[in-house]
């Protein structure tokens, strides 16, 4: 039952993730909340972190609750994130967003 629970919380987060238009982000924990599992952000990134190889799901539109980028500023990941995020108008300075204006829901 307990492994029943995790992949149904997986493809929760997998569809809302999918479902966040571009130009646009969300926070771990709205994913979370949204998936009908408030206080587990953690467990949003954990799965972030795990995707299969070739996912086109995106992932770059999840950001922390501060509304920043969550890898370290001088990390390649970093530098993706913050790059595809601008790419669709999303305007990050200083590795933050201004959730006021671009988050989702």
């Amino acid at each position: 039952m307990l492994e029943e629970a995790k992949e149904e919380f997986r493809a929760k987060v997998f569809t809302l993730i999918g479902a966040i238009p571009p130009g646009n982000v969300a926070t771990y924990g709205q994913i979370a909340a949204l998936a009908g599992a408030p206080r587990h952000a953690r467990a949003v990134g954990y799965l972030l972190k795990h995707l299969p190889a070739g996912s086109s799901l995106p992932w770059y539109r999840v950001i922390n609750s501060q509304g920043k980028i969550s890898f370290p500023p001088e990390s390649d990941k970093f530098s993706e994130q913050s790059e595809l995020l601008r790419s669709e108008g999303v305007q990050v300075q200083g590795g933050k967003v201004a959730l006021r204006r671009y988050q989702w829901c």
